[in-house]
């Protein structure tokens, strides 16, 4: 099971139920099959930026939307990407299981002028250029983070 599904799931725990203490959160992991370290949890809540509250650990409230920051795009690329192709003025990155709309999410994230937009499914993300050059100026930079 991957990191990605396992901070998922972190997000999923921590929005359903007050969790008071990292232990309760291991054993609620435990349970889902996720046998983690206090220091792989540790280095999870930071990643995910949760604060401890008087209730339990939270998601920070920082974005007014509540969403939480995206992990850069050059990390999710060299983690989950597997394959790069070029099809005219689109890309078709292939990632994988589960991981593709994070990836999408990030790369949209990243406002590079070669890409208008991104669709991720479960294990592809098919991104949108404005023209040939620009996908092929995308797909080497994204190359380049797979290195």
């Amino acid at each position: 099971m991957s990191k990605l599904s396992r901070q998922n799931l972190i997000l999923e725990l921590v929005q359903k139920e007050s969790i008071a203490n990292q232990e309760q959160l291991r054993k609620l992991l435990l349970r889902h099959a996720f046998n983690v370290t206090q220091a792989t949890l540790s280095r999870d809540i930071h990643e995910l930026g949760l604060v401890k509250t008087a209730d339990g650990y939270a998601v920070a409230q920082g974005d007014p939307q509540g969403e939480v920051a995206l992990p850069p795009a050059m990390r999710l690329v060299r983690e989950f990407v597997t394959e790069v192709r070029e099809a005219q003025n689109l890309l078709v990155i292939r990632t994988a299981a589960g991981s593709a709309q994070p990836v999408a999410a990030a790369l949209d994230a990243e406002g590079w002028p070669e890409i208008v937009g991104t669709v991720g499914g479960d294990d592809t993300i098919l991104v949108i250029a404005p023209n040939r050059r620009s996908a092929h100026k995308l797909a080497f930079r994204i190359k380049g983070m797979l290195s």
